[in-house]
């Protein structure tokens, strides 16, 4: 499968002839960038700080601890069109992570173990089986078991934030049960595209990612594997100097970098 049976065709613009119309056209692309970059950091400040004072809230009031099934649900099941987008900024804890964790996290590079599959299935199976006694044990008691949802994220939160201080702020999200759930039912949902004739691999896509993925390794393939865990957050797109990444969906401009 190639970038261009995926994509609209798009005029063609030679820099060596145009190098003013290429300039003007990186610079567009920056400051379009830069927007969304604002825009998405203001979304997860806010949506970040609200999930700290929801969390805090929960001890007070147990029953808001329904929000982490309903959030599970709507993760996956956005998954299911539009890949791991919701673990971008719709996640709660997800901009927490990136809007105030990433402020403190040294970020080092996310050991491999992390983005294995038997440490994913392990951790999802130990929170999901924990979680089954728990409600079983507190079955009708509808307080009780708002509770254990409060306590779970709480736990959960505290580990998230302590594999940010260790290593990146995004650590947690390889191994979250819900982050792993809708990996699995989003397969090959909106896949990241690569023009591989105007990547001059100069990593900006690379620094730009949350997850620490390369998109320009994928050069040889023109389409990013499902096993990237890619959040669809654009932001590799809007950094690309000469707009060889696009989603699917969107359309890529093939001219010449």
């Amino acid at each position: 499968m190639t970038v261009t049976n995926m994509t609209h065709p798009a005029r063609e613009c030679d820099c060596r002839h145009e190098p003013q119309g290429c300039a003007a056209d990186r610079k567009e692309r920056r400051i379009q960038a830069g927007r969304a970059q604002r825009t998405r950091r203001l979304k997860q400040l806010i949506l970040g700080t609200a999930f700290l004072g929801l969390l805090g809230a929960g001890w007070l009031y147990p029953l808001i601890g329904y929000f982490i099934p309903a959030c599970m649900l709507l993760g996956i099941g956005l998954a299911a069109f539009r890949g791991r987008n919701w673990c971008d900024w719709l996640c709660p804890r997800g901009s927490f992570e990136d809007g105030l964790l990433a402020r403190i996290s040294p970020q080092r590079r996310i050991p491999q173990v992390f983005r294995g599959t038997p440490l994913r299935v392990g951790v999802m199976g130990l929170l999901m089986t924990v979680l089954t006694l728990q409600i079983v044990r507190l079955w009708p008691d509808a307080w009780a078991i708002g509770g254990a949802f409060v306590l779970l994220l709480s736990i959960t939160t505290g580990v998230g934030v302590v594999l940010g201080l260790i290593f990146q702020q995004r650590t947690w999200c390889y191994i979250c049960p819900i982050g792993t759930m809708s990996n699995w039912v989003g397969k090959n949902r909106r896949p990241l595209l690569l023009a591989a004739e105007r990547c001059t691999e100069c990593n900006l896509c690379a620094k730009a990612c949350p997850m620490q993925l390369t998109p320009a390794a994928i050069k040889g393939l023109g389409v990013m594997p499902h096993r990237g865990d890619c959040l669809k957050c654009s932001l590799c797109v809007g950094n690309c100097p000469t707009g060889a990444l696009a989603f699917q969906d969107n359309h890529i401009d093939r001219a010449a970098a």
